[in-house]
């Protein structure tokens, strides 16, 4: 066998161009009517549709700023705490009852839900009216 021998495996195939004449008669291959029928037709991107789709107001995508803290009902620290002990984010984060966002300690605020039968020393949550009345009527303290 010699190099002038050799052939292919495959025959090679020429790409057919679409429309140009010759053996395609009536639509040349190209299905009938509409946009891609015709010659030089342009389609929309679909990234241009998605960009389309989007509200054209002012401020649609973002959401406040401000960092939302992390929030607790008293009967969480009913159950998590024993009398007299301190309830700071650091204490909370030990316990489990709030998770660290973003590597750092959020911000907590307690809320009212609940009752409360233990002396806690809160320091460094935020809380709502009902919380202070509640800790402070079972004779903890607020910092």
């Amino acid at each position: 066998m010699q190099l002038h021998n050799l052939k292919r495996r495959t025959p090679l195939k020429k790409a057919r161009r679409v429309a140009r004449g010759g053996k395609r008669g009536k639509t040349a291959g190209r299905g009938t009517k509409g946009q891609k029928s015709r010659a030089g037709h342009h389609i929309r991107p679909e990234a241009r549709d998605r960009i389309k789709k989007l509200p054209k107001q002012r401020g649609y995508r973002f959401n406040s700023f401000q960092v939302k803290p992390a929030v607790l009902n008293l009967e969480d620290l009913e159950r998590a705490f024993k009398a007299g002990e301190q309830v700071s984010p650091q204490n909370l984060l030990e316990r489990g009852l709030v998770t660290k966002r973003g590597g750092r300690l959020p911000a907590v605020k307690l809320l009212g839900n609940g009752a409360l039968k233990k002396s806690l020393k809160v320091a460094g949550c935020q809380y709502s009216t009902t919380a202070k009345e509640k800790i402070e009527a079972a004779g903890g303290s607020l910092e």
